[in-house]
């Protein structure tokens, strides 16, 4: 069985202490296991898969421009991968393995060509890790759940901004998704 990695929002904006949304050290803190994941699934000849946020500047029109700042803007800092995650993906955005696209909604699947991928390709076991959990992760696992797919969530490659809203989320993972839940 195929699955993939799903590495959702894991941008300096979100991550890096200068970033524009940033969720600070819980995030910076999930470098190492991105990173090792996204190397563990491209050997095991699985998909690594990088939803990220793309917005405009001033665009009235888009979900987020009323309820959070500018962030994750084309081609700025804040929207280039945080740490070593940011070189990884150039050494291995080539790998027919490798999918990055821009997305404009919490939900991955929102707008995007995501579904298709993955059925064309036969997955049907996904691995969410990045931020923030409690909002596009979230989104993206329930409409994962909507679509059938089999979903397991790091609990130690995913963070947000503030420990009630990691756990609750974690705990609507697991207790109403009925996600496996791992750590470690």
């Amino acid at each position: 069985m195929t699955k993939a990695l799903l590495i959702i929002d894991y941008t300096n904006d979100f991550v890096a202490t200068e970033g524009a949304l940033t969720v600070g050290e819980p995030a910076q803190a999930l470098a190492p296991k991105i990173t090792q994941l996204a190397t563990d699934f491209l050997i095991n000849g699985d998909y690594v898969i990088l939803p990220t946020d793309l917005h405009n500047a001033n665009n009235p029109f888009e979900p987020e421009a009323k309820l959070f700042p500018p962030h994750n803007l084309k081609n700025t800092w804040g929207r280039q991968y945080f740490g070593d995650l940011e070189t990884w993906v150039q050494n291995n955005k080539a790998n027919e393995h490798v999918y990055v696209f821009p997305k404009n909604h919490y939900n991955s699947f929102a707008n995007t060509n995501l579904d298709n991928f993955l059925r064309e390709r036969k997955i049907n076991e996904l691995h969410l890790v990045g931020v923030c959990t409690d909002i596009c992760v979230l989104h993206t696992a329930v409409a994962a759940y909507d679509l059938n797919y089999d979903v397991t969530i790091h609990a130690d490659g995913v963070a947000t901004f503030n420990p009630i809203g990691q756990e609750w989320a974690l705990q609507h993972f697991k207790n109403s998704l009925g996600f496996q839940v791992v750590d470690a």
